[in-house]
């Protein structure tokens, strides 16, 4: 059963990273990127000070009575606004903007992608609140990862990309095998319920608003005996940021059969980073708590560094490539 869990969390990878591929260019047409100097190698300095504080923040909220419940709603005002965005941005690529009500000399308009965004994440929060269940947590960590994934590769190319994720690595590797405090901090998080943490379990059924459904009961109990497997949001958006970027900012001339150097450089970031994912799983299966993103950057950005010198014949990586 444990290997069916690593390929329903490989799917939700797989699937957000192709999500993200589709809306990247679309959405960089639309002016949805966060960065206005992306080719600038501190570009990412902000987002990795926010990443690095941030945990720690929440854990020093928390210890105070009411300070959980604070996060919580935090978080979930947070989630509401970015999957009313990311949503009405997605909706707006299958509907038209602006829809004239009639009589048309009157002016009334509604667009239909912003109403269907605002009814999708009224009842994706409701969910979330009245039923977090895996596969509502599941469902909203998708959509979210799929969006992030989009926005922050098209808002970094090649060399502050590169950047960002050697520094989370790095950054993951000492919070959780060092001070420890991503481990406190995933424990602190089950208890939300949010989609900060993907969930997979053995059994349909499996019950996560329980307190046996946690991540802290789950891993009190031996391997074999655990329900569920535990991925963090980030372990997903960060490696798929390789990707998307490789997609957005390297020459699309046509290589192998007329599918473009880009879209190919893409695919080798994320086959190299489901390597690592296969390596993390082997760990993981151990027991231990275990940082993804060394294993799952590192795999990105091997993927990339040997698709890219096989397509393009150059050692320069596209680090200086951009718009």
């Amino acid at each position: 059963m444990r290997g069916v869990r690593s390929l329903g969390l490989v799917g939700l990878y797989i699937g957000s990273q192709i999500v993200a591929l589709l809306l990247a260019l679309p959405f960089r047409a639309a002016g949805y990127a966060t960065n206005s100097n992306p080719s600038s190698p501190t570009a990412p300095l902000f987002l990795i000070l926010v990443i690095v504080l941030a945990p720690i923040g929440i854990l020093l909220v928390v210890r105070y009575k009411g300070g959980l419940n604070a996060i919580r709603w935090l978080i979930l005002l947070g989630i509401s606004f970015s999957l009313l965005f990311t949503l009405s941005a997605a909706f707006s690529l299958l509907l038209p903007q602006v829809y004239l009500l009639p009589p048309a000399e009157i002016g009334t308009w509604v667009s239909p992608a912003s109403l269907l965004a605002v009814v999708t994440a009224v009842l994706l929060l409701a969910a979330l609140l009245l039923e977090p269940q895996w596969w509502v947590v599941d469902l909203v960590g998708f959509v979210a990862a799929g969006s992030l994934i989009a926005l922050f590769g098209i808002s970094f190319s090649i060399l502050p990309t590169v950047i960002l994720l050697a520094a989370l690595a790095v950054y993951d590797a000492v919070a959780v095998y060092g001070t420890k405090h991503m481990i406190s901090l995933a424990e602190a998080v089950t208890e939300m319920k949010l989609p900060i943490l993907l969930v997979m379990p053995s059994e349909a059924g499996f019950d996560y608003t329980r307190p046996a459904g946690t991540l802290t009961a789950q891993r009190a109990r031996p391997v074999e005996e655990r329900e569920a497997l535990f991925m963090g949001l980030g372990d997903v958006v960060f490696p798929g940021i390789m990707v998307v970027a490789a997609y957005a900012w390297l020459p699309t001339r046509a290589v192998l059969g007329g599918i473009g150097g880009n879209l190919v450089v893409a695919i080798g970031a994320l086959l190299g980073s489901l390597v690592g994912y296969a390596v993390l799983m082997r760990l993981v299966a151990r027991g231990n708590p275990q940082a993804g993103l060394p294993l799952l950057n590192g795999g990105a950005l091997a993927g990339y560094a040997l698709t890219f010198l096989l397509v393009f014949h150059s050692a320069g990586f596209g680090l200086t490539s951009g718009l």
